[in-house]
């Protein structure tokens, strides 16, 4: 006897496959969003490179600065993989994708067919690629094995050099300061955090860690790591050289797009897809820092959660879901300083700025306005109305009977309105 649809009764239809490439935050995300809405209709299998389950690679710094361990950030234990009937191949990253047969192969030679492919690839650091670049005592902060190199580093040895000023730099600066190392942030532009910040709240917060006891470079271009067999020294432009025992790269990342480009699937600076989330290859949707939307590419949580969203709907078979970037705040806390920024906080011709200056409290607040709306604002030290100004930023709020009010808060608005 057979069903409507000519398959015997009693026999047990075989799932989907669906194979995900990436073990990391945007990856399992996505397999979240779809378990949600679909939670029987796959087999998942999950291949990773690192030999752990999913953690939250934004807690390495509080790992590195000694406030929390390896088993307090991890987000998907094994068990949790297990508990949710997913084939978990941990330490094992994918090296080939057969497009033409659906199959993936792994380093370790584990083969997997798919009905659908989801990459996860991330991004890689961006090592400058200067002499002694490959000497044992430079790397990336960018996993766990980091980490641990670092704070092995910071047992036997005294000097760090830091190289790049923005977020991640400054955060492996401070942990390895908090493990009793000379710490030296070396940085190209003339300000820290230029992507972040402008520069009156780049230099507060240079001030601030000075006190802390960081030691800055700025404008310093790195020529040469010097050393035989580790490194014993950093080289600038200018001759200039400082001691170091362990070098530390920050400076910024690029798209993980080597598996896909061998896979001749569409690349331009990061993997191409459309707002579904799905390459040119309709089997194969990619999510995070790999890929690129529209000419973006990404590197917040918030746009990578909405992804994730998208792409777990689509997943799912409920395809109504379309990704739309949107504006993205950043909301900082750099070694006890609170920073906040938003839309264009840079300006131009065409806009003014609003500024309130507190040194005393070591407060700034910058609110860059066009045409009587709310463009772009930096916050430093009070961020509280951070939220708030977005929201106007969002939403192209006329401002023109809040301004005199605007630097002093949602409060003193509501209040005066």
């Amino acid at each position: 006897m057979t069903s409507a649809t000519g398959h015997p009764k009693s026999a047990k239809l075989a799932k989907p496959s669906l194979v995900v490439i990436g073990n990391g935050m945007a990856g399992m995300r996505t397999v979240e969003e779809l378990q949600k809405m679909a939670p029987d209709l796959y087999d998942i299998t999950v291949f990773g490179a690192e030999p752990y389950g999913n953690y939250n690679r934004i807690l390495l710094s509080p790992v590195l600065a000694g406030d929390k361990g390896v088993e307090d950030i991890m987000l998907h234990t094994r068990e949790w993989y297990q508990q949710n009937s997913i084939t978990l191949h941990a330490g094992d990253p994918v090296e080939h994708i057969d497009r033409r047969r659906r199959i993936v192969r792994s380093r370790a030679g584990v083969e997997v067919k798919y009905d659908r492919l989801l990459l996860a690839t991330g991004s890689t650091p961006f090592i400058i690629p200067v002499p002694g670049h490959q000497l044992p005592g430079v790397i990336a902060f960018r996993d766990i094995q980091d980490v641990e190199t670092m704070l092995a580093a910071a047992r036997d040895h005294r000097h760090a050099v830091i190289i790049g000023g923005g977020l991640l730099g400054l955060e492996a600066a401070n942990g390895l300061l908090r493990q009793g190392m000379d710490v030296t942030v070396v940085h190209v532009t003339d300000s820290l955090m230029n992507q972040q910040l402008d520069k009156p709240a780049s230099a507060l917060l240079k001030k601030a860690l000075e006190l802390k006891g960081f030691r800055f470079m700025l404008e310093a271009h790195t020529t040469e790591i010097l050393g035989a067999e580790r490194v014993t020294a950093v080289r600038f432009k200018d001759g200039t050289e400082i001691p170091a025992d362990l070098v530390v790269m920050a400076a910024g990342v690029r798209p993980n797009i080597a598996l896909a480009k061998k896979s001749h699937l569409h690349c331009e600076r990061a993997i191409v897809v459309d707002d579904t989330m799905q390459t040119y290859d309709p089997r194969i949707y990619a999510v995070g820092e790999c890929v690129q939307h529209r000419d973006a590419t990404f590197g917040l949580v918030a746009p990578i959660w909405d992804q994730a969203r998208v792409c777990g709907a689509h997943l799912a078979g409920a395809g109504h879901r379309r990704y739309v970037q949107q504006a993205t705040a950043t909301k900082l806390k750099v070694t006890g300083v609170d920073l906040y920024s938003a839309g264009d906080f840079i300006g131009g011709e065409d806009t003014e700025d609003l500024v309130l200056r507190d040194p005393r409290k070591g407060i700034y607040k910058r609110l860059v306005l066009k045409d009587n709306q709310i463009v772009g604002a930096v916050l430093y030290g009070d961020v509280k109305d951070g939220p708030w100004y977005f929201d106007l930023i969002q939403h192209k709020t006329d401002v023109s009977s809040l301004r005199n009010h605007l630097l002093f808060g949602q409060a003193l608005c509501v209040q005066a309105a």
